[in-house]
């Protein structure tokens, strides 16, 4: 399908076209903001040299585009949705405080080596006031740039498509009963058992308990209760559900490359595409076959035939390489056991 065919070209580069379109966007707002700058500058009768608006906007453009990839890892680390907004907007309140502080040094920098080389000085002005002022526009922004990036991977989910777990088809047998309690609906003509009247009438007289044995009964220890039976190992499904923008189809496990963790999302990766569920990596490591997958980082499950080499880092740990190509993270915590399993 055509449909396919492009998002397989896109998903190939797309860490470049969402560098090249965050920077497109960047550096543009920064070219208009120039030409608005200048235009308010003329209205107000402020005379500025020709360069110092083009200084203040990109400057502070250049400075964005060096923090974009913390915020992305920020909005990743700590997703910002409805049943963890309480926990972690405080948070991003503190990321978007220490944002403000880096832009600001870094963009007042920049400012005073541009305005150095045209033998000019660059004054900030006052500083608490400026910073405040400053501040404010980058929670804004900070804000804007959460918001773009959450759409965004929404909009990509959709059109990758969203897996689900299959419902477990109904045909277990169903527990049995407990049979019912002696004496209940009974019928007096049809049981030949004595009814419970008789039982206590022809019963022996109950004697009194000798005076030791009553207190071993009583020293003795409760006798604690049995432990609960282990619960049942979760089913592993052979197929999962894909929706991908209204249609429906089915994704084996087996074609299942290497597990991603995302948020509360797991990717499941596949032939260069990446099928978002919504479920811990913990969780989904628990419904899949350990003989099939090991754990090689906090983040990632890997399918073991797939891995062709180990190469290890001068920090102790380690890239895998897979058989497409495709180079995952290992850590040092998984490294030894990795190895194990592929002797």
């Amino acid at each position: 399908m055509a449909e396919d065919k492009w998002l397989a070209l896109y998903l190939r580069r797309r860490r470049w076209i969402e560098r090249a379109g965050w920077m497109s966007f960047l550096l543009g707002s920064a070219a208009v903001n120039t030409v608005i700058a200048r235009m308010d500058l003329a209205r107000a009768g402020l005379h500025v040299e020709a360069w110092e608006p083009a200084v203040w906007e990109f400057s502070s453009a250049f400075l964005w585009i060096a923090i974009l990839p913390w915020l992305v890892r920020a909005a990743d680390t700590k997703p910002l949705r409805w049943g963890r907004l309480k926990r972690h907007l405080p948070w991003h309140l503190l990321f978007a405080l220490i944002t403000s502080v880096v832009h600001v040094l870094g963009m007042v920098g920049l400012r005073k080596v541009a305005y150095a080389t045209q033998g000019a000085h660059y004054d900030f002005g006052d500083w608490p006031v400026e910073f405040f002022y400053e501040a404010l526009k980058d929670l804004r922004s900070y804000a804007f740039i959460l918001t773009v990036v959450g759409a965004y991977r929404l909009l990509v989910w959709r059109w990758q498509g969203e897996a689900s777990l299959l419902a477990e088809a109904p045909g277990a047998a169903p527990a049995s009963l407990p049979s019912p309690a002696v004496g209940s609906n009974r019928n007096p003509n049809l049981d030949p058992s004595p009814s419970p009247s008789l039982v206590r009438q022809t019963s022996p007289p109950s004697l009194p308990m000798p005076t030791s044995l009553a207190s071993a009964a009583e020293a003795e220890p409760a006798r604690e209760p049995d432990p609960a039976p282990a619960p049942p190992p979760l089913p592993r499904p052979e197929r999962l559900l894909v929706k991908k923008l209204g249609k429906e189809f089915l994704l084996p496990m087996d074609e299942i490359e290497w597990i991603q963790a995302c948020g509360n999302y797991v990717n499941l990766h596949r032939q260069q595409h990446d099928y978002p569920l919504r479920s811990s990596l913990g969780a989904f490591e628990q419904r899949i076959d350990p003989r099939e997958f090991v754990r090689v980082h906090r983040s990632y499950l890997v399918r073991l035939r797939l891995i062709e080499a180990i190469e290890p880092t001068e920090a102790g740990d380690a890239h895998l390489r897979l058989r497409d190509g495709s180079r995952l993270p290992c850590s040092r915590t998984y490294l030894e056991r990795l190895r194990q399993r592929l002797a």
